[in-house]
């Protein structure tokens, strides 16, 4: 186990889960790794706190983690071994309706698309090569643009994923079906228009009938804590409450990765950086924001359909129009007063997040970049709109605008939470156009942020495939092409 030195091999800028993971790729080659963190917690997006009151833990920003068993760099992890207990809620996700059942998410992909009824057919035709092809696929798309591992495989995908979303549920007959689809398709935080929204939707829907949406017993800081704690296990160091505003800081190393923001990136590097490269970065483009609010309540959620009190996800936005016209408001620049509003309520399965029988609940919405406008309003009027007396249950609620958003994690510019716009210019390509996105032109110096491919997600990804480049590029590791689990 190497021990703590003034150098290093490696330094890693920021610790959430593509920091990580990018420490734990190294470290596994014995490679001596400090992670260093500007808060006094680690884990970026995947951070716990008592928001409100002693006792009661709130996620603050990721609640519900679809990809992060997706992932096959995380599964390999084998975090159990670290303390991490994942919690599978009986339903993934819920979408309610206003004068019919609930669309449903079901684990199993033929009973959700019985439950489909007229769309049963169509939704297994679509779904069931994806979740055959599971394991393939998600090594391809799982990372930068590059010669595909299995090219038939990821084709067929592609010529649905390509599609916008709008242009895809045009497949389905019942306002249910498309409903349900429009809420996965959402999760690109982009207009449903837009070309590959329906790959995000399809992907989200591939992971319920795969590995499932769980949450992390105790809150994401768990996540956080297994991860670090495996990190620590191979002789990786984390250095808290350090916050480096410019390159002088960082210790002697041969490799120094960021999971920054590229404009994090861009100020501390200052003129070790090309001036071409910085113009690039300057063009990167961030998505919208989030506005989230965090309550305690009294008992859950009275939901009007049953089956909502069973999923750990419900999306809330009604007909697949109404989603679309709300994601459309917010990709202009404006704020509808009927939004699509995502709200977990991980407390129904998790004992550990509350002291009492109170409940704790998540919910945001989508807003432009920087938006200061208060949605407290609509956020809950959707809510009761599904929960008629949904108010009457609220014993106390703290709100995040895009601005605190980035206040408390500066990854977050204007409040974006997936580290960039993720439409087709950039998806790839992030954040500048370079053969191998991860590498920047100055030499040792990489980043590994969700501004890289795959994008946002807790799945480490961005970290893995960073981490990889590093061993090549500065060590030489024939290994490095190294396979999830060998």
């Amino acid at each position: 186990m190497p021990k703590p030195s003034n150098k290093f091999d490696a330094v890693i800028v920021g610790s959430g889960p593509n920091g990580l993971a990018a420490g734990i790729r190294l470290v596994q080659e014995g490679l001596s790794v400090l992670i260093i963190e500007a808060s006094d917690t680690i884990g970026g997006g995947l951070r716990t706190k008592e928001l409100i009151w002693p006792g009661y833990h709130h996620d603050v920003c990721s609640a519900i983690h679809p990809m992060a068993l997706a992932s096959p760099f995380m599964r390999s992890l084998s975090l159990e071994k670290f303390g991490l207990k994942w919690i599978h809620p009986v339903l993934p996700a819920a979408h309610p309706m206003d004068d019919e059942p609930a669309a449903i998410l079901y684990n199993d992909l033929m009973e959700t698309a019985f439950h489909l009824g007229p769309d049963e057919k169509i939704y297994r035709s679509v779904m069931e090569p994806i979740v055959t092809n599971w394991e393939e696929l998600t090594h391809d798309f799982l990372g930068p643009l590059r010669i595909p591992n299995h090219p038939i495989k990821l084709a067929s995908f592609g010529l649905k994923g390509i599609l916008s979303a709008s242009t895809f549920q045009t497949r389905f007959e019942t306002e249910r079906a498309k409903a349900l689809f429009s809420g996965m398709a959402a999760h690109s935080i982009l207009p449903l228009s837009a070309w590959m929204t329906s790959a995000i939707g399809l992907v989200f829907l591939g992971t319920a009938h795969t590995h499932g949406w769980p949450l992390a017993e105790g809150g994401s800081q768990s996540i956080a804590n297994a991860m670090a704690a495996c990190f620590r296990s191979h002789g990786g160091v984390i250095k808290t409450g350090l916050k480096i505003k410019e390159i002088k800081q960082i210790p002697s190393s041969k490799a120094v990765l960021f999971d920054l923001s590229p404009i994090q990136m861009s100020r501390i590097m200052g003129d070790h950086l090309p001036q071409s490269y910085k113009r690039k970065l300057r063009k990167f483009r961030h998505g919208p924001g989030v506005f989230k609010i965090d309550y305690i309540l009294k008992e859950p959620v009275p939901w009007k359909d049953h089956q909502c009190k069973r999923a750990g996800t419900v999306h809330l936005g009604g007909r697949f129009d109404e989603v679309a016209e709300s994601e459309k408001l917010m990709d202009l620049g404006k704020h509808s007063e009927k939004p699509f509003v995502l709200v977990t309520q991980q407390s129904l399965f998790d004992t550990k997040r509350t002291p009492d029988e109170k409940q704790t609940l998540w919910a945001y919405c989508h807003v432009p970049n920087g938006s200061t406008t208060d949605m407290t309003e609509p956020i809950e009027n959707q809510i009761e709109r599904f929960a008629p007396g949904f108010r009457d249950v609220i014993d106390e609620k703290v709100t995040m605008n895009t601005i605190q958003m980035e206040q408390y994690n500066a990854n977050y510019i204007g409040g974006d939470i997936t580290g960039g716009r993720q439409d087709i210019r950039q998806l790839f390509t992030r954040p500048v156009r370079f053969i191998n996105p991860y590498s920047t032109p100055t030499e040792g110096v990489y980043i590994c942020s969700a501004s890289t491919p795959p994008g946002g997600g807790v799945h480490g990804m961005c970290g893995y495939h960073a981490a990889n480049l590093v061993l090549k590029k500065e060590f030489k590791l024939k290994k490095a092409d190294w396979k999830y689990g060998d």
